[in-house]
């Protein structure tokens, strides 16, 4: 059944790059998959979106995904800006890179919020605020649509391996702490 992902950041926090991992991760888990951007007016800073589509078969879809099931939110000062949760369904998912708990969010939707405080995680492994990368271990966790191993996987597939390693450690730390 096609999955539709919806990923939230700002211009250089690596949202197209997480799609592009999640999207390879899908495939070698054995499914069909997609990521694509979306710029605009795109720079350094301002509010950009990214896209992954995942299905047992052949994805036709060529537009962005406006119904997504599943939304993450690297930077959670979007939340104030944008409307994270547009389109997203009832039973969607919606995980938001913070230190507040769901409720302290305030985001009016019937879709389950999930939180975690991945930037802390990326300081302590990584030495630096990069949370794109990980966030796929709490996506991993929550949703199950990749399996983590997959994951890993695509992470020592497209980055250098000393840049992999610390990766790889944060996305697994997140995974282990995110709650359902």
């Amino acid at each position: 059944m096609l999955k539709q992902i919806r990923v939230h950041g700002r211009g250089g926090q690596g949202a197209v790059t997480s799609c592009e991992l999640l999207a390879i991760a899908a495939f070698k888990d054995g499914k069909y998959s997609q990521s694509f951007p979306f710029f605009g007016v795109a720079r350094r800073g301002a509010p950009v979106m990214a896209f992954t589509r995942i299905d047992d078969k052949f994805i036709r879809l060529r537009e962005q995904v406006t119904k997504p099931d599943y939304v993450m939110v690297l930077d959670p000062t979007l939340i104030d800006v944008i409307d994270v949760h547009e389109g997203i369904t009832d039973t969607g998912i919606i995980i938001v890179n913070t230190s507040k708990s769901p409720s302290e969010l305030n985001i009016k939707t019937k879709a389950k919020v999930v939180t975690v405080d991945i930037t802390k995680i990326s300081l302590e492994i990584i030495g630096a605020p990069f949370v794109n990368t990980p966030m796929l271990g709490a996506f991993a966790k929550v949703i199950g649509e990749v399996s983590l191993k997959s994951i890993i996987l695509a992470i020592e597939e497209k980055m250098p391996e000393k840049i992999a390693k610390k990766n790889i450690d944060a996305v697994k730390k997140v995974f282990e702490v995110t709650k359902l």
